[in-house]
């Protein structure tokens, strides 16, 4: 490497979302001269096509739950009395003036950092070497010419795209993948959607707020099916209470989907159950997503490809030596989060920290922003029976914590799971008002090994709504005070 060169680092990462920023401004912190290249916006999908514009709009829907309660709390707005309305428009707006903020703020950060940002499509050409094609002054992809980086140290951090089912082909009218949904300017009538994990449910939830008629069909036995089969059961209760139709076990030909007039068609029932034909203004594909992977050199390197995934160790590090790998390409829980704290441990490990906390997916803390709020870490109590290990269970309801009263929101439960030989805290779950804020305790205590007697035996401060964390740790050993 040409010590000087423009064109020479320590490091150079490949794909600026949350998992690639992360690696490179916590490397330039180390001391690492840096490169970040992307073909798109600093932020990736989170920022701009996932994350981030999503739970603005899910903002947007809790203030319209809310409001539709004012009276319940004693406040009377001037005027006719009436059920709120929906300006989707200004919805949109505010989404994107979020979205943009926040990308304003990560651009600052890369000169703060003195990152080098390098627009333009990135590829492998062995280890330690990345062509970029870049941009024209105009935008045009590839007319910019071509700039080869070296570096001692590459992070492939490409990230993902969505996918659909084979033969269901969307069509961005009527046939929509969670992108489409972000560009509308207009929400439907009805809508069916096809997934009910988070990205379903956390769509059905914020339609249905706005009035939209929703259908979910769910191939397997439970919506959020990666969650503890408590709160599956509850989150499915709390979706018919609010008129959204849940048909889990859903099977259907999807290749059969028709788009009629000025909606879509599917004959859909339960598995061994009759088939019916069922209609809305549109269709969400919400089934996963594709890791991504073409393209981009691996194979002039050794990285290792399997199932569609990068093959990486504890550290981040790949078949290839000097070659790491971050976020939704190496499978994991492909959580935003989580690719950020993937980035940091290769950043360090490359740095030569010899004190790298190896990634434990167990330990990474789940969010799901539908009404009620799902959060989670650790073991479920299902995999607790499956793995043999013996556990107690402490479950302590919203109902018993002031501040859920307070709010007027006091749907769900915290439940802890601690081994009952070992005394470890095996698992946390949380259902109800503000979950994805409450969960940070729990990976706080999973971080540092603690027992349920630990958390419980910490003074949470009242009313709050984090006391529910507190209690439910409690009643693992029977001890739980206000419940």
């Amino acid at each position: 490497m040409a010590v000087g060169s423009s064109n020479s680092f320590d490091l150079v990462v490949l794909g600026a979302g949350t998992g690639g920023y992360s690696a490179a401004f916590r490397a330039a912190q180390l001391g690492l001269r840096v490169a970040l290249v992307d073909e798109d916006k600093i932020g990736g999908t989170c920022l701009h096509r996932g994350c981030i514009p999503t739970k603005a709009l899910l903002e947007s829907a809790e203030m319209m739950n809310r409001a539709r309660h004012l009276k319940d709390f004693g406040v009377v707005l001037p005027g006719e009395p009436g059920e709120p309305g929906v300006d989707y428009a200004t919805m949109a707006k505010r989404r994107d003036q979020v979205v943009k903020r926040m990308w304003t703020g990560l651009k600052s950060l890369v000169d703060k950092n003195k990152v080098t940002w390098v627009q333009g499509r990135g590829r492998l050409e062995g280890p330690g070497r990345v062509r970029v094609s870049q941009p024209s002054e105009d935008g045009t992809p590839g007319a910019g010419g071509e700039r080869l980086l070296e570096a001692t140290d590459i992070i492939v951090a490409t990230g993902s795209r969505v996918k659909s089912l084979p033969g269901l082909v969307p069509d961005g009218e009527r046939i929509l993948t969670s992108d489409d949904i972000l560009r509308r300017e207009t929400y439907p009538a009805s809508i069916i959607i096809v997934g009910a994990g988070a990205v379903g449910v956390e769509f059905a939830s914020f339609y249905a707020d706005l009035g939209t008629k929703v259908t979910v069909l769910e191939y397997l036995s439970s919506i959020v099916p990666l969650e503890d089969r408590e709160v599956s059961a509850l989150l499915e209760r709390s979706f018919a209470r609010r008129g959204i139709r849940v048909m889990t076990n859903a099977r259907f030909d999807p290749a059969a989907v028709k788009v009629e007039g000025e909606g879509v068609v599917v004959s859909a029932g339960p598995e061994g159950g009759t088939a019916e034909e069922i209609r809305a203004e549109v269709m969400l594909v919400a089934t996963g997503r594709a890791a991504n992977i073409e393209g981009i050199g691996l194979e002039t390197t050794r990285v290792e490809v399997e199932r569609g995934i990068i093959k990486v160790d504890e550290q981040m590090r790949t078949r290839e030596p000097h070659v790491y790998a971050v976020g939704d390409i190496v499978g994991g829980l492909w959580l935003a989060h989580t690719a950020a704290h993937e980035g940091i441990v290769a950043a360090h490990t490359i740095a030569g920290d010899t004190n790298v906390h190896p990634i434990d997916y167990v330990k990474q803390p789940r969010a799901t922003y539908c009404r009620p709020e799902i959060a989670s870490i650790g073991l479920t109590e299902q995999q607790c029976q499956e793995l043999g290990i013996p556990y107690l269970v402490g479950k302590v309801p919203f109902q018993a914590i002031a501040k859920a009263l307070i709010g007027g929101e006091y749907e769900g439960f915290a439940k802890v799971i601690g081994n009952a030989e070992t005394g470890d805290t095996l698992g946390v779950h949380l259902v109800g008002p503000h979950a994805t804020d409450l969960i940070a305790e729990a990976s706080v205590a999973l971080e540092l090994e603690a027992t349920p007697w630990e958390i419980g035996g910490s003074t949470h401060p009242h009313p709050t709504l984090s006391e529910i964390i507190g209690e439910a740790a409690m009643a693992v050993d029977g001890r739980s005070i206000n419940f």
